[in-house]
């Protein structure tokens, strides 16, 4: 088997990872390698044609395939080798590394890098994992399908249109099939709120008077060899449907959005027994302050690390990941081992934190998710006495807490918790 050696190896080749192997490139690192499964570059966003993407990395409105454009170029123009149709199959931990890569050309291919940065995005959840009943027909897609067949291949999936979840893919695509001539009877959402930014509630249903059922679900699908209706009921603060509010609509296809999580299929990490540490709470991996995961210099970023609202901040994570993948090749001693990692703790109406770990060394911006909609509320963190004010909050939008390394270098933890205005106060 013929081995290759590198010095960072990328494992996907979408936003994320060019950020992270563009920054390294710039950081002086030689041997820098993007392993990519697709036959070209760019992830999912060259199937994204709409605008909204590159606000805040580029200051500029831009398409899916506009602000990927951007990083393939550069790609192109750095020494950075880029291997498509290449997918790592196993990762095995070490000093390097050991990636396990099926080429669809050359066969199996041994790579040893001395760091990785995980960057393979996240996945869709599909129909069975929402144990969703009924006939097995024709016309049931993710979004995500529906939005390639539509805008890469081409491909009119159905004319009279469900959507089941109200994430930003189902929205965009909601709007997407109204503005192909479709019929969009609607969005139905389990829960009591939508599950994607208000923004795209307003631009892709309220714009084009597509209705959203909030509190309502899918629970089976009709249909002899295509969709032909699916049942709809609402649900009680338990989720338990309520049988009396069953009503049938006709439709002749399902799109399902109804939820996205990091994508951990591959490559398989050895060995299985000390695997990298999951926080259950983002089903990404558990990372500190440099984005490295529980593995010494095996970093991780984007929607791998956790799922994102926009590619502006998966580039931004891509970046730091690239430096800091950089900077443990530089100081081999890996001053992380040195370093006493502290933990943060997601305290009232928090979901999640990342990172999960900091050190009090360096800067660091904290991602957030909340549990419910709240408006006029603190974020609150006890430990260091500060406090940030927020007009409201919603699960479906991230928050971002900003803190210098000056303000946490001497708290040994930090907690996130969410209290409802009672006074007026200064953070």
């Amino acid at each position: 088997m013929n081995i290759k050696h590198v010095d960072v190896a990328v494992v996907g080749g979408g936003a994320a990872g060019m950020a992270a192997a563009l920054r390294a490139k710039k950081a002086e690192i030689e041997d820098v390698a993007i392993f990519e499964w697709a036959s070209e570059l760019g992830g999912i966003l060259p199937q994204c044609i709409h605008p909204g993407f590159g606000l805040d990395y580029f200051k500029e409105n831009l398409t899916g395939p506009e602000f990927i454009q951007r990083f393939i170029e550069k790609v192109g123009e750095s020494r950075i080798t880029v291997m498509t149709d290449s997918t790592v199959i196993e990762l095995e931990a070490g000093c390097p590394n050991k990636l396990l890569v099926s080429r669809s050309k050359l066969g199996l291919e041994e790579v040893r890098a001395k760091t990785v940065i995980l960057t393979t995005g996240c996945r869709e959840r599909g129909r069975f994992n929402l144990n969703l009943s009924g006939d097995r027909c024709a016309g049931i897609f993710t979004a995500g399908t529906a939005q390639r067949l539509m805008d890469i291949d081409g491909i009119m999936p159905g004319k009279r249109i469900v959507v089941l979840g109200s994430g930003d893919v189902g929205l965009i695509m909601a709007r997407r099939f109204a503005q192909e001539g479709a019929e969009v009877t609607g969005v139905f959402e389990i829960m009591p709120y939508p599950g994607g930014l208000q923004r795209n509630v307003v631009q892709c249903l309220e714009d084009y008077g597509i209705p959203l059922y909030l509190g309502k679900t899918v629970i089976e699908v009709r249909g002899k060899k295509r969709v032909e209706s699916v049942i709809v009921a609402d649900v009680d603060e338990n989720f338990n449907i309520i049988s009396d509010t069953k009503t049938e609509v006709k439709c002749d296809t399902l799109i399902l959005s109804a939820g996205l999580v990091p994508d951990w299929r591959l490559p398989r990490i050895l060995p299985p027994a000390k695997g990298i540490d999951i926080d259950d709470r983002t089903s990404g991996p558990v990372v500190n302050d440099l984005f490295e995961t529980s593995m010494p210099k095996m970093f991780a970023a984007g929607n791998f690390l956790m799922v994102n609202d926009t590619v502006d901040d998966v580039t931004f994570q891509g970046e730091l990941a690239g430096e800091s993948a950089a900077e443990s090749i530089k100081f081999d001693d890996m001053r992380t081992n040195r370093i006493e990692w502290r933990d943060t703790v997601p305290g009232e109406g928090i979901r999640f934190v990342v990172p999960q770990k900091f050190s009090g060394k360096s800067d660091v911006r904290f991602y957030l998710r909340v549990k419910r909609p709240m408006e006029k509320v603190w974020i609150e963190i006890p430990e260091i006495g500060k406090r940030f004010f927020k007009k409201i909050v919603r699960p479906a939008e991230m928050v971002k807490i900003d803190l210098r390394a000056e303000d946490i270098n001497d708290t040994p933890r930090l907690s996130f918790n969410l209290s409802v205005l009672k006074r007026r106060g200064k953070n």
